[in-house]
């Protein structure tokens, strides 16, 4: 089990700017626990996302020197992974794609052609650049817009990312819509017919549904889970603004229970909790 923290999902839908130290001094602790991988802010119009209107000066807070997690920022198109891969401390470029066309346009003003030549022109620039490109399928479980959501679409669009060599795609449940048995069967197909792939998954959840959503995909064959370390946020984006993210506290639940080795330290994680409840009060 990989645990991907992203305290940038936390953060981005919040009403209050954050200052920017204080972004810093979160996502330090943050760099702390261990976590294989921290999604640290993103790369976007300001005008979309003003949270991380000061990304650069956060990047020049971080302190990595006693941190192994992968520094991952998302971005949204050409501009921001060029930008993104002028900084040596990040490792993964993350692209938010979506199969739905109607979230595609309203997350990040563009469709089906315009993202496919995204996706290549972020992937060139990461091969030039050593970096590693993340792709997110984002309502891959289903959406309130009435757009087709099926598995067979899924597929489809997964045959063309895995073409590009991209390696890794995680599915993205923003509106908390998807089931169990839903998520078993899509990761049981996709874990099969691309053994090479890395999958994730980033939930949204609603009350005590998490463990069997969890069970589900890992049993399934997924190896990357999303977790943000106070349950905070939401896509800005959706109109399910603060529909929870998934618990980190839960995936370290479930590997305790199951016997599922983690790096995390658990006291630095408590102390990184703290001091993430606190940028928001």
């Amino acid at each position: 089990m990989i645990i991907l923290e992203t305290p940038r999902d936390a953060m981005q839908g919040l009403p209050g700017f954050i200052p920017t130290q204080k972004k810093v001094e979160a996502l330090n602790e943050i760099l702390r626990v261990g976590f294989d991988i921290v999604d640290i802010g993103s790369f976007v119009s300001d005008k979309a996302i003003p949270q991380f209107a000061d990304m650069n000066e956060v990047i020049a807070g971080l302190d990595i020197s006693g941190s192994d997690s992968d520094i991952f920022i998302l971005v949204a198109n050409e501009k921001g992974g060029e930008t993104a891969s002028e900084f040596q401390e990040i490792d993964i470029i993350g692209f938010p794609f979506s199969t739905s066309p109607t979230f595609l346009k309203k997350n990040i003003n563009s469709n089906f052609v315009k993202a496919e030549r995204t996706i290549d022109r972020l992937q060139n620039i990461c091969v030039k650049t050593g970096k590693k490109l993340f792709i997110y399928f984002s309502m891959a479980f289903g959406n309130p817009y009435g757009d087709p959501e099926t598995p067979g679409l899924i597929y489809e669009w997964t045959e063309k990312i895995v073409s590009k060599e991209v390696t890794t795609i995680s599915l993205s449940d923003i509106t908390g819509v998807a089931t169990p048995g839903q998520i078993g069967e899509i990761y049981s197909n996709l874990t099969a017919d691309f053994p090479e792939t890395e999958f994730g998954i980033h939930l949204h959840v609603k009350g005590g549904d998490w463990y069997d959503k969890i069970d589900a995909a890992y049993k399934n064959g997924c190896k990357v889970f999303d977790g943000v370390i106070n349950g905070l946020g939401g896509c800005p984006m959706t109109g399910y603004e603060l529909l929870g993210n998934l618990p980190t506290g839960n995936l370290i639940e479930y590997a305790d229970k199951n016997n599922i080795p983690l790096r995390v330290d658990k006291k630095r994680f408590e102390k990184a909790f703290l001091t993430s409840m606190e940028i928001i009060r």
